[in-house]
């Protein structure tokens, strides 16, 4: 199975906060209104990736290239009328 940065579940108080690897994150009342928050913000980063590519500065270091390549999955998957979530969450 391929690379997939690790899902972080918090609490507080009655929300919960899902995030995936530092690169988006989720918000809700429930734990599935936190991972459609999720879900909708990787697809706005993944398509947004696959469109204009990401510029990297010097000074933050070399890209952590497993995470590019999750990315570029996602879009991948997306623009091809695919559903993520299952690479999301590792049902694949």
């Amino acid at each position: 199975m391929a690379w997939t940065p690790a899902l972080e579940l918090s609490e507080a108080g009655s929300r919960c906060r899902l995030s995936l690897g530092g690169w988006a994150h989720g918000e809700g009342e429930t734990l599935q209104q936190a991972s459609d928050q999720l879900v909708m913000r990787l697809l706005d980063v993944a398509l947004r990736f696959r469109q204009t590519g990401f510029r990297f500065t010097h000074a933050l270091g070399r890209p952590n290239m497993d995470e590019l390549s999750f990315v570029w999955e996602l879009g991948e998957i997306a623009a091809g009328g695919g559903d993520i979530r299952p690479r999301v969450f590792g049902l694949d």
